[in-house]
């Protein structure tokens, strides 16, 4: 009888306990919506919610974002269900950071530091890792105090100040450096990325933009008869992907773009600058909207506002309404001026939206061209 035991080689997943807050003047509904979409985020990262926690208060504590009655819960969670980490539905401040370790004695993470870490999964070309690489430094630089903490456990604070707070320093400034260095390479990629779109400034610029998740990556697929990543996770696309598309002979070039969420770091959106870019450079956007997401309209907000942040709010676009096929009576929807229903997967409508594309892309090139009559 073979005794041998047996180990297997598959991780197992992290699990977490999800926190959140509703402030003053939000429903709780939509509280719970920000929750379910940060247990998405937390699936797409690989690790398994196994709770989540709400608590009503005029505002998050500055000391430890929940009150302290909550905080005493949350030890008594985490030890109940074997939590491994904490993630809290906000950008916690260097103190509640390290305040809510000190008390939780395990890990934390904020929202932003579970969307980086999902940039820097996702992220293949290397353009895109320097983006993520220089957002996560932007963020870990005034959080440094808190990785020293185990010292303090370790041996006390006495004795150890000086050393401790002298590797800070240095760490600070070796940070501080590395940042540099990759501000000066983004600025490069960006003089190259500018240098590429005037060489294709004959061509009408169409940039697809809208909330994460929402099928921008197949609707490229469709449109330009492509091959780009197409998944059911949060930013399965980071790398802006442009393509040629000739509809009735009219050439335009299509723009597939990082996707955007509610509560976007700040700095993501200026580290993938060159990548915004292509939406700030674009004649026309296609804003693609899951129609199907019950908090879609939310999300139709948090897009314009990134666009307004961006300086691309006032640009011309076509609200594209996809995912039709998740409705009931999606039949009886009928496209508007500036709008087109459709089904990426099921390719419902998908005729009407290339019209719609032509004829906005049409009347851009006969403007810029008023001497072209478009004989290709």
């Amino acid at each position: 009888m073979n005794n041998c035991n047996t180990f297997s080689t598959v991780p197992v997943p992290e699990r977490a306990i999800l926190v959140g807050v509703c402030p003053t003047g939000q429903t709780m509904e939509r509280t719970e919506e920000y929750l379910a979409e940060l247990a998405f985020l937390l699936d797409t990262a690989g690790g398994v919610c196994l709770k989540q926690v709400i608590q009503k208060l005029e505002r998050p504590d500055t000391r430890t974002y929940v009150g302290s009655g909550k905080l005493e819960e949350l030890k008594e969670y985490k030890q109940a269900l074997e939590a491994d980490f904490f993630v809290f539905d906000d950008e916690l401040s260097p103190a509640q950071l390290r305040n809510l370790e000190r008390e939780l004695e395990c890990r934390i993470l904020d929202r932003t530091t579970l969307i980086l870490d999902i940039f820097a999964k996702r992220a293949r070309t290397s353009t895109a890792r320097t983006q993520v690489e220089l957002a996560q430094l932007q963020y870990m630089l005034p959080r440094l105090t808190r990785l020293w903490t185990h010292l303090e456990r370790q041996r006390g604070g006495i004795g150890m100040r000086g050393p401790g707070e002298t590797q800070i320093e240095t760490d600070r400034r070796l940070i501080k450096e590395k940042i540099g260095l990759l501000r000066e390479q983004l600025e490069k990629i960006d003089r190259q990325k500018t240098l590429q779109r005037k060489n294709r400034e004959s061509l009408v610029r169409v940039a697809l933009v809208g909330y994460t998740n929402v099928g921008k990556s197949t609707l490229m697929n469709l449109l330009s008869k492509s091959d780009v990543l197409a998944e059911n996770k949060l930013f399965a696309t980071l790398d802006t992907t442009v393509r040629k598309v000739v509809v009735d002979n009219l050439p335009f070039l299509l723009t597939d773009t990082v996707g955007f969420i509610r509560k976007l770091p700040t700095q993501l959106v200026e580290s993938f600058k060159s990548t915004l870019d292509e939406v700030v450079e674009a004649d026309l956007l296609l804003h693609v909207v899951d129609i199907s997401h019950p908090d879609h309209e939310e999300q139709i907000a948090a897009v314009n506002r990134t666009l307004e942040e961006i300086g691309a709010h006032e640009k011309p676009v076509i609200m594209v309404y996809n995912k039709i096929d998740s409705l009931a009576g999606d039949a009886d929807r009928e496209d508007g001026e500036r709008s087109v229903f459709v089904s990426a997967v099921k390719k419902t409508n998908i005729d009407a939206l290339r019209q719609r594309l032509y004829d906005e892309v049409a009347r851009i090139h006969a403007v810029r061209y008023p001497y072209n009559n478009f004989l290709y």
